[in-house]
């Protein structure tokens, strides 16, 4: 299928690169070769590279970059960190994947998605629950017309107690939000890629911090510090669509609720779904049935499907399924919900 192997390259050397992207290359080995990896952090681009054979390691990516053996990376940095790389990678003339979400805003995701096309390189988002089989399935549901007109969608992506004790996920000025853009940007893209990406037009939303400032509440993600904590810890949305659907949005680092809730419930006129598990509503024969398809090899590492589509994309010169317009598009999203709590109306979204 391959005429050469491609040659990777990966800039943040962090959990999301060592426990996802950096497995997923490693797995598909007839593709592609980890050939460089670059970090800030010294003594985490040199563990990295060591846990994954990379010869080369570099503390500026502007360095990794120069390598003509680099053909694609991925930039696997803070949220904003996202832009500056994605950029002059693609002025550098490499395919990119960037971690989710795109970026800290709209304005800096049209900016990166304009330098992809300038350069005629592929750019993907790292959604990768559109890669989770089960998903996909409910995909071909809805695009058949199984389950009728989607008028509306209910995406959720609650914890319990999940503010992560680690990185930089409670400072604003750094990951621009809370579990909104954290956790609440992969239902979100999930659920308007099941919708077939109709046109937002209008967002109104409220974000609350009622818990991430406090010092008695019990972190199941380890303990933040309670003290820098500068993003919201609950925020929920309503986007409105051009062709008259609605999703609503609710995502949380922390909420009193029996468990934690990760899925998307799905209202069609012809029938309804939920994607997690994943489970189908019909009407027929003047009864409801309810029924959950079994399929088999579900239970994947979306993360390395991911990565490895990329790689196929970029090989066979064909589009990503997670596209940069599509993070745009979350990301103009999530500017009207933050926008729309902060002026305390709903907020048309350009």
């Amino acid at each position: 299928m391959a005429k050469k192997k491609l040659g990777i390259g990966i800039i943040g050397s962090g959990g999301i690169a060592q426990n996802a992207h950096m497995p997923g290359y490693a797995a598909v080995p007839d593709l592609c070769k980890i050939v460089a990896v670059a970090d800030v952090n010294a003594d985490a681009a040199k563990a990295a590279a060591e846990k994954f054979n990379v010869k080369h390691v570099f503390t500026d990516y502007k360095k990794l970059l120069e390598m003509e053996e680099v053909d694609a990376v991925s930039v696997c940095t803070p949220n904003y960190l996202h832009h500056e790389p994605t950029i002059k990678a693609f002025e550098a003339g490499k395919h990119v994947l960037c971690e989710k979400p795109i970026a800290m805003n709209a304005r800096e995701a049209a900016e990166m998605v304009a330098a992809g096309r300038k350069a005629k390189r592929k750019f993907m988002v790292g959604y990768n629950l559109r890669f989770a089989p089960t998903n996909q399935l409910l995909k071909q549901y809805i695009d058949a017309g199984d389950l009728g007109e989607i008028y509306f969608a209910r995406a959720q992506a609650l914890r319990r107690r999940g503010i992560p004790g680690w990185g930089v996920f409670i400072d604003k000025s750094k990951q621009g939000g809370g579990p909104l853009i954290d956790i609440g940007v992969h239902i979100l893209d999930l659920t308007l890629w099941l919708l077939g990406h109709p046109k937002p037009i209008a967002a109104s939303g409220q974000t609350y911090a009622k818990f991430g400032k406090r010092s008695d509440i019990v972190g199941f993600m380890g303990q933040w510090d309670y003290k820098n904590f500068t993003v919201e810890d609950f925020a929920i949305g309503l986007i409105r669509f051009e062709n008259g659907a609605t999703i609503s949005l609710e995502s949380s680092f922390v909420a009193n609720i029996p468990e934690d809730v990760f899925t998307s419930t799905i209202c069609g006129t012809e029938g309804g779904a939920v994607t997690h598990p994943l489970t189908i509503v019909r009407e027929q024969h003047r009864s409801l049935q309810t029924f959950k398809p079994e399929i088999p090899h579900a239970d994947i590492a979306t993360h390395s499907a991911e990565v490895k589509h990329f790689c196929e994309a970029i090989l066979n010169n064909t589009e990503p399924l997670t596209t940069g317009e599509h993070g745009l598009a979350v990301a103009k999203i999530m500017d009207a919900i933050y926008a729309s709590s902060e002026a305390g109306k709903e907020v048309a979204i350009p």
